[in-house]
């Protein structure tokens, strides 16, 4: 190879680690907080205002303990990926903000034996399978007919619902249920007693997805502006 191909190999490689090296110094001082939001995408409905320091804290180790962990993990030398720059969010960072006492659904009752396989199928025990960051909308899973992994066993005797829950299991009509329910029982609402008066999933689907309540706007508990562990 000629030395005038190999200097300007050398010098574009050189050129590159700076490049890679200053954007990731600027992407890690602590007051860019727009450039992180925007490289990771749109923070959900609802946290628009939230600073990344209330939900992400400095990763372990030093930025180079940090590379060569993530080098071991790809070519296979380390079971999972490192942290890197800042600290992936998990329960207790949503926890600090939305915990309530009457939650119908806390995260923290999935991890009971009883429910393996709810937790093997949609991972109901952590709150980003359902609410993953950064999506710019207020539920990110993909299916809204995960009550089936929890409930295809229920009876109720006394059912409240014209066609009763048995009939409507047994059919497997599972988009049925958030029409009558919000999953973690916050809002103010009536139940309908009969399954003409279900709220549409048309008007559910633009609901998690962004826009305007279908079960109105009164609450029990309202989120925290700011987390309590800060």
């Amino acid at each position: 190879m000629p030395a005038r191909t190999r200097l300007r190999q050398n010098l574009g490689l050189i050129i590159g680690i700076l490049m890679g090296g200053l954007a990731l110094v600027i992407l890690l001082t602590p007051d860019q907080e727009s450039l992180h939001v925007h490289a990771r995408g749109p923070m959900n409905i609802g946290h628009e205002d939230l600073l990344c320091e209330y939900c992400h804290q400095p990763a372990r180790g030093t930025l180079r303990q940090q590379i060569q962990a993530n080098a071991r993990y790809l070519i296979g030398l380390r079971d999972s990926p490192a942290d890197f720059g800042l600290s992936a969010a998990g329960n207790d960072q949503c926890l600090a903000c939305h915990d309530r006492p009457n939650n119908r659904h806390p995260v923290f009752r999935f991890n009971e034996p009883r429910f393996q396989e709810a937790r093997a199928a949609i991972h109901p025990e952590t709150c980003t399978s359902c609410h993953l960051e950064h999506r710019g909308e207020r539920t990110t899973i993909e299916s809204l007919d995960y009550c089936q992994h929890c409930h295809d066993d229920t009876v109720l005797k006394n059912d409240p619902v014209d066609i009763s829950h048995e009939e409507l299991i047994a059919t497997e009509r599972w988009n049925t249920c958030l029409g009558c329910h919000d999953f973690h029982g916050n809002h103010l609402m009536e139940v309908a007693e009969e399954l003409d008066d279900l709220i549409p999933m048309e008007e559910i689907l633009i609901y998690v997805r962004g826009g305007e309540s279908p079960y109105g706007n009164d609450k029990y508990h309202e989120p925290l502006t700011e987390p309590v562990n800060r």
